[in-house]
């Protein structure tokens, strides 16, 4: 069988983070015997190339230095500090749409599966018609956020739904946003993790005790400060200014808050942490008078600092919102991935994170924007072992459940299948 994935990003080199769990997809369809070609828009003028052994179609939209819509930050973020960057838009669709079609002439896929279909619905749509090729649609929810800010959005998207033989959505919160557009059959299609090699290294290094099931949580050490790890881009959603604020009602004896990423946050949060940490003391809080929990900034970190990160962690936590221009967490893969490495997580009750953390069963899930509700999960955990134990379990036959691999790419080509019969 053989699939032509479209998507505004793809990993530009070997050790390109972009997509991760995009690139690890790919990877677990091949292994199921599936021939895959990605469509994705050049960087800066970069040309065609090989990822993985998989064929990535680059089609260009403009001059090489102008070329900068897609690839290390969302295009809307970025239309947004840089709005004529917005006139690269008309270009793009047109420039995807005809290399969408050379590519199907001669590569003739059996599907096309297209990822955030505003725009690449219209990309694939000429393609998909012409060679009468079923079209799947994948959204991750901050396409159909758009809408509430543009409208005229609205109106593409609901009518790319109709031209499409199967829809994908990464959570039931972008399934829910889908059906309010459409009424139409969504096939959930979540993420599984994308660090299983890290997960096999920080559990070769940790695990007490009975190793022998590799699927067992990771046995973390529990000595010094209770730490508290957060992992992510510095963006608004994140909501990293909240854990920062929940460190007021941590004592910093007992807490440590550590923040690994860099983003276009980073300055203006250690300010906040800085302006917290000095004026802790005479404020009206629901808090004994304490000094706040002390908050490191780690910065950007290589593979083997992140483990290190994960292993001498005790708790997980994002603690996202939807922002200013209404976007949120479409499913929270990062929160898999710690699961995966064997910590609890804590995480705001947004988007799809519902999806990944079921409150009391596989995570604490407290309300978006809330500080205290934050810190006092964080000491329900430091005080409650058993509540630990009992959460981890949890966490893996949650993932168990839903977000294994092979689990994920089975029910995907039983759908490829079922649209090519």
């Amino acid at each position: 069988m053989k699939i032509l994935v479209i998507g505004s990003v793809y990993p530009r080199f070997h050790e390109d983070a972009e997509v991760p769990w995009l690139r690890t997809s790919i990877a677990h369809l091949r292994k199921a015997g599936l021939d895959i070609q990605v469509l994705a828009p050049a960087y800066k003028g970069l040309r065609s190339h090989e990822i993985d052994g998989v064929k990535v179609n680059r089609f260009r939209y403009a001059p090489a230095g102008l070329e900068i819509l897609t690839h290390e930050e969302g295009a809307p973020s970025k239309m947004a500090s840089k709005p004529w960057l917005q006139l690269l838009a008309i270009p793009y669709i047109i420039s995807g749409f005809f290399r969408c079609i050379k590519i199907c002439r001669k590569f003739r896929p059996d599907v096309i599966h297209a990822h955030w279909p505003f725009p690449h619905a219209y990309i694939a749509l000429g393609a998909a018609k012409l060679f009468k090729i079923p079209l799947v649609l994948n959204f991750h929810g901050a396409e159909l956020l758009l809408i509430r800010k543009k409208k005229w959005v609205k109106p593409l998207l609901k009518f790319a739904i109709g031209q499409a033989q199967a829809i994908f959505a990464n959570s039931s919160f972008t399934a829910g946003k889908i059906k309010a557009l459409r009424n139409v059959n969504v096939e959930w299609s979540p993420y599984g993790t994308t660090l299983e090699s890290s997960a096999e290294n920080v559990r070769g290094s940790e695990c007490v005790g009975e190793c022998g099931d590799k699927n067992a949580p990771i046995a973390h050490k529990v000595t010094g400060k209770f730490k508290i790890l957060f992992v992510g881009r510095h963006i608004e959603r994140k909501g990293i200014c909240y854990l920062i604020e929940a460190a007021k009602y941590l004592p910093r004896d007992q807490f440590e808050i550590r923040i690994v990423g860099v983003g276009d946050l980073t300055e203006k949060l250690k300010e906040q942490a800085g302006a917290i940490r000095h004026s802790r003391e005479g404020e009206n809080l629901d808090a004994p008078a304490q000094d706040a929990a002390e908050i490191i900034f780690t910065g950007k970190l290589s593979p083997e600092d992140l483990a290190n990160e994960y292993r001498t962690a005790n708790v997980f936590t994002l603690p996202a919102i939807v922002d200013s221009k209404g976007d949120t967490e479409g499913l929270g893969v990062v929160l898999i991935e710690a699961m995966e490495l064997g910590l609890p997580v804590v995480a705001s009750n947004v988007g799809g994170i519902p999806d990944v953390v079921v409150d009391g069963v596989s995570g604490i899930l407290v309300p978006e924007k809330n500080a205290k509700a934050l810190a006092d999960a964080y000491k329900r955990l430091a005080d409650d072992p058993e509540l630990v134990k009992k959460l981890l379990a949890g966490a893996q036959q949650r993932i168990a459940e839903c977000f294994t691999w092979d689990g994920i790419v089975e029910r995907q080509i039983a759908v490829y299948n079922k649209l090519i019969k």
